[in-house]
């Protein structure tokens, strides 16, 4: 099987964006596109209707927000998309550093209205710190919002990245006509598809659009051109190299620049590439095959209660049934149970190759950042950090009869990540610490531990906002001897320090200069 051509005609890619931008919505209208399902979501007012594809956690229904991430795989013509769709909600940013870490770019989703918001510009920094190119998509143009040449001057001032227009808008934002297609030289009509989607777009040359649309076309084309003439023409190595962004306008819900997107990403996204290792060696993409775990999930299937791996492939040709290696165990992983998953919808999936997620059932034994190989010699891939928590928790069992569901429920949230698991000599191990980055990392491990471990809890606030990692752990008693400090353990074996209050850090510090802490990843880094 030739493999780097079969990695070729691979994109995979994650849709980033703030809350409430139209992610979920985007989606499913790129899934609308490649017609492997017929009728598109709309994300608000979801409770009661027909919720999106990617958002399948009865809490993402209620809510209308994504609170963990999702993988989407389909073919496009001759090409395989592997799309993967982020938590947008700053809570959860830790889900979503892990999934950008199994891309090769980016869409990065903005609201017409509002322009580039705080949890935008905290997920651009990751792409930026990993050198991930990105794809902006500007959208709701049928709403009214703001000015489109401020918006691309904004990223610009605010991200340091050049605005290379792809389509441009006919008309301001809320009175959308159509979209000038500088590629292409022609105009796509503005026409609503909500629900359907997947019509072919309608397409006019410059006589037919400047005689529809008039003044609209004229003040399109005067602002397009005024862009490029600023250094806004397209350049491929701009964008591979993460200083430029094209730019599209759209409006997802209406399924209008959808296609022209994804036509875009096909085109000019980059497929995958030789990862590197642990020893900074490149993996060769043709090398035996290799993967890394990115993502740990359990209830998708309520009917199985099963957990689910996702598996981003970086080398060689997977086969279903194949036994690999795990790295961090060093023990053996069979892999009959291999599926490719398409929101909460699965199939078996037999072969797959570098660029795809596939997902590995029943794989108790998998954590978030393990390697995956077969052959030798061994490979492993750099792990996957943890973000520093600032919210802590005590957990109990509401129902003490229940003790066995809760030590199991509390265990899987650990090892998917949902929240960080700590432990102390100080309350034992049937009263463990949950640490978060966010509160409502608490609402979905609390609504996962009654609705998916039968086993409700009752969760008692810490007063600790500062965390370190110590790094002598006989240096613990320095840490518990303080009256708003102590010493707890990360299922992983990382010793965390905890202090109520930075200054509490600073005067420990200062009474035992020998203390060794080490600062604990931040968002975005």
């Amino acid at each position: 099987m030739d493999v780097p051509g079969e990695a070729g005609r691979r994109r995979t890619f994650a849709v980033i964006s703030h809350p409430d931008a139209g992610k979920s919505t985007l989606t499913e209208a790129l899934a609308v596109h490649a017609r492997v399902i017929s009728e598109a979501g709309a994300v608000h007012g979801k409770a009661g209707r027909r919720g999106v594809t990617s958002d399948w956690m009865e809490m993402e229904r209620a809510r209308g927000i994504s609170i963990t991430s999702a993988a989407l795989q389909f073919a496009y013509g001759d090409t395989v998309i592997n799309l993967l769709d982020t938590p947008g909600h700053a809570d959860f940013s830790e889900d979503t550093y892990r999934v950008l870490s199994a891309v090769d770019s980016a869409v990065m989703l903005l609201d017409a209205a509002k322009g580039l918001e705080p949890q935008t510009l905290k997920l651009f920094d990751v792409c930026r710190y990993r050198g991930i190119p990105v794809i902006t998509f500007i959208n709701k143009w049928d709403r009214p919002g703001r000015d489109a040449l401020a918006l691309c001057d904004e990223l610009t001032d605010r991200i340091g990245l050049t605005a290379m227009p792809v389509t441009w808008p006919i008309g301001q934002a809320g009175q959308l006509r159509g979209a000038l297609d500088l590629a292409e030289g022609n105009v796509i009509r503005y026409q609503s598809a909500a629900g359907g989607g997947g019509a072919p777009d309608l397409r006019l040359d410059a006589t037919q659009a400047e005689a529809e649309f008039g003044d609209d076309w004229l003040r399109a084309r005067e602002e397009a051109d005024l862009l490029l003439s600023a250094g806004g023409e397209f350049d491929l190595a701009r964008f591979t190299a993460a200083t430029a962004t094209p730019v599209l306008f759209g409006a997802a819900v209406r399924n209008f620049g959808v296609r022209r997107l994804l036509d875009l990403l096909v085109d000019i996204a980059p497929g995958p590439a030789p990862r590197l290792d642990t020893g900074h060696h490149p993996r060769a993409l043709d090398a035996p095959f290799s993967a890394f775990v990115f993502k740990v999930q359990t209830g998708m299937d309520p009917a199985h209660r099963d957990q689910i791996a996702f598996a981003r492939v970086c080398s060689g040709e997977f086969e279903r049934g194949m036994v690999v290696t795990n790295a961090s165990t060093r023990r053996p992983f069979a892999t009959k149970y291999a599926q490719q998953v398409f929101g909460q919808q699965r199939s078996t999936v037999d072969t797959a190759y570098p660029g795809d997620v596939v997902g590995l059932v029943n794989a108790t034994a998998l954590r978030v950042g393990d390697t995956l190989y077969a052959g030798k010699p061994p490979v492993r891939f750099p792990g996957l950090p943890s973000f520093a928590p600032a919210h802590f928790a005590v957990a109990r069992p509401a129902d003490l009869g229940r003790a066995k569901q809760f030590r199991k429920g509390v265990e899987q949230l650990g090892a998917e990540g949902v929240v960080q698991v700590l432990r102390s000599d100080r309350r034992g191990d049937a009263a463990p610490v949950l640490a978060a980055v966010g509160p409502m990392q608490f609402e979905v491990a609390a609504h996962r531990m009654e609705h998916e471990f039968t086993s409700p809890i009752r969760l008692e606030q810490l007063p600790y906002r500062a965390a370190r990692r110590l790094v002598d752990p006989v240096q613990r008693g320095l840490v518990d001897s303080g009256a708003r400090s102590e010493v707890l353990t990360r299922l992983d074996g990382t010793d965390l320090a905890l202090f109520a209050e930075e200054m509490d850090l600073r005067l420990l510090i200062r009474r035992f200069p020998e203390l060794e802490l080490e600062t604990l990843v931040a968002e975005g880094g």
